[in-house]
């Protein structure tokens, strides 16, 4: 199968590069060329830029087209237009398209909306600009679109330390302040089993939108997958609250599920990507993956400080 990456290497572009490469399928790699570009030394490199530099791509065709990269409208129509004549799309959205986790998330839940479809403003409206972004590839390749709405992604060189702050943590051991309680819901998907799942869906011209991420599991289920000596202390949520304590980025894997627009925000039925052939690895490896193969991200987590105040006061109310 003729593969069209669109999209850097440094971290789910890698893992399907890899995935890519070692099912024996011919590569084209389309980037601008800055991140890990001695990689993949094998695999077509084509040099350009998704806003507006897509020269490198007109009159070529590929079986199967994967867009990592895809985030404002106006882009990704640029290459959907271009790339029309290819197989299948395969574009990588997010969970964040829901408008609301006040009730687990299906594939039929309302998506997030924007009055100005014409804003370019990511950060603001990421989820409602991947929706968009859905409609668009939709309407490139009817019928012969997947669109992945992927939970948070994790495993070996994840830049963001989202989640690899808890195998770290663990694996420093001590006393482990812990965001509510034991049986809090937790869902995540290993960059590896994604980038596998893909490259066979898009094998099987597998087309419509999937919920991709593991079934929930307790919190305590991923403290037991992590090497480390450790004796966790669960904190109440709201109490954390007051402090200020940094949803999501301060103390990953957290968000407060009082809010009741994000009470089950990690509680997403993947039902039908499983039905697809979604399969996960145990969390065990997962946790080693990120262990050995992601560093710890500057601003993400508790600081051994900050972790150490926030404990005594806790215990001392």
């Amino acid at each position: 199968m003729k593969v069209l990456l669109l999209g850097g290497t440094e971290f789910l572009g890698r893992a399907i590069a890899d995935a890519a490469l070692e099912g024996g399928h011919e590569l084209t790699l389309f980037n601008r060329g800055r991140t890990n570009p001695e990689l993949f030394a094998e695999a077509e490199k084509l040099q350009g830029d998704r806003d507006g530099e897509l020269s490198a791509l007109a009159g070529r065709r590929w079986d199967s087209v994967i867009d990592t990269s895809g985030y404002v409208p106006r882009v990704v129509r640029g290459s959907a237009e271009l790339l029309r004549d290819s197989g299948h799309y395969t574009f990588v959205s997010s969970c964040s398209v829901y408008a609301s986790f006040g009730e687990p998330a299906t594939e039929a839940s309302l998506v997030a909306t924007v009055e100005d479809a014409s804003t370019e403003d990511v950060e603001g409206h990421y989820g409602a600009l991947k929706a968009l972004c859905e409609a668009v590839v939709e309407e490139g390749f009817p019928g012969r679109a997947l669109h992945i709405r992927a939970g948070l992604i994790v495993g070996p060189h994840d830049p963001t330390g989202r989640f690899t702050y808890w195998p770290h943590r663990l694996a420093r051991g001590g006393e482990l302040l812990v965001p509510g309680a034991p049986e809090r819901s937790v869902q995540l998907i290993d960059v590896r089993d994604l980038a596998n799942w893909i490259l066979r869906s898009a094998e099987g011209r597998l087309n419509g939108v999937f919920n991709a991420m593991s079934p929930p599991f307790p919190m305590r289920d991923l403290l037991e997958a992590c090497a480390g000596e450790v004796r966790p202390t669960y904190v109440d949520e709201r109490w954390l609250v007051e402090q200020g304590v940094g949803q999501w980025q301060e103390l990953p894997l957290w968000v407060d599920t009082a809010d009741p627009d994000w009470r089950c925000f990690m509680e997403s039925d993947s039902t039908a990507a499983v039905a697809a052939g979604l399969r996960f690895r145990p969390l065990e490896e997962t946790a080693r993956g990120a262990l050995e193969g992601a560093e710890l991200v500057d601003g993400v987590g508790l600081t051994p400080e900050r972790e150490a105040q926030l404990l005594a006061d806790w215990h001392g109310q």
